[in-house]
């Protein structure tokens, strides 16, 4: 099904249009698509975006970017302020094709807070310029790497499953390929050619995205590392930066 959200700002042959929804801790908003791109900012708390393709996280401060049509879910985490502007493409404007959790500047930021707020009662000039602002920003949105893949393989879904459920699980591919009856050279194959990343890499990306909801509920790097596994901070911070290209304390920050 299309969703519209409650309030939505959507005059005939706008550009851009804009909701505010508010949403208590672990909201569920069931899965739907859009008929026009979105990109859904939030300024407090912590989603979940999921679709067939895998799930993303989306810390407050970040953004999501979704294409048209695409179906999906989201979970809010926390008490959550969510913006979203929906594009009309037949502007001629230039958009990502893929989803992605994006990293907004400071002016983007400011710009959606302030139009969502005051986009019915600015004259028409002044909100084309507003419009013709945003436009520009989100044609160069810089993607971040906090999206994890999900395969199709039924060898792979208990391994996937499972480190879902734990994230601090510290099994090798060997041990895990006893438990689903193959042998560890095709799984390494299969986590590769299904998901992009290799068995290491998909692991510590699912830890990372564990991390950033502690992180965003303001939890210590610390508590978080050694609750991962990990036997000192510093060996946490180490994988988070590799990575996300940020230390933990720099990630919300920057």
């Amino acid at each position: 099904m299309q969703y519209l959200p409650p309030n939505s700002y959507d005059k005939p042959g706008a550009l851009i249009s804009f909701t505010v929804r508010q949403c208590a801790n672990l909201t569920a908003v069931p899965r739907h698509s859009h008929a026009h791109p979105q990109l859904l900012y939030t300024t407090t708390g912590f989603l979940q975006v999921r679709t067939d393709g895998g799930k993303w996280v989306v810390p407050n401060g970040q953004a999501f970017w979704l294409p048209a049509g695409v179906p999906h879910d989201v979970m809010c985490n926390g008490s959550v302020t969510m913006h979203s502007l929906f594009f009309n493409t037949s502007g001629g404007a230039e958009f990502l094709d893929t989803c992605s959790v994006v990293t907004i500047s400071p002016l983007l930021k400011e710009l959606i807070l302030y139009t969502t707020r005051s986009v019915d009662t600015l004259e028409a000039d002044a909100s084309e310029r507003l419009i013709s602002v945003i436009l520009d920003q989100v044609s160069h949105l810089p993607a971040e790497p906090l999206f994890l893949p999900v395969a199709s393989d039924s060898r792979l879904k208990p391994i996937i499953d499972g480190l879902l459920d734990d994230p601090s699980d510290t099994q090798s591919l060997d041990t895990w390929a006893e438990e689903v009856g193959s042998c560890s050279r095709t799984l390494s194959r299969l986590f590769i050619t299904q998901t992009g990343l290799s068995f290491g890499r998909w692991r510590e990306r699912a830890r990372v995205i564990a991390a950033l909801k502690g992180l965003s509920e303001g939890r210590s790097v610390t508590e978080i590392a050694y609750e991962l596994g990990y036997r000192s901070q510093s060996a946490f911070i180490n994988m988070f930066k590799r990575t996300t290209g940020r230390t933990p304390g720099k990630f919300f920050t920057s």
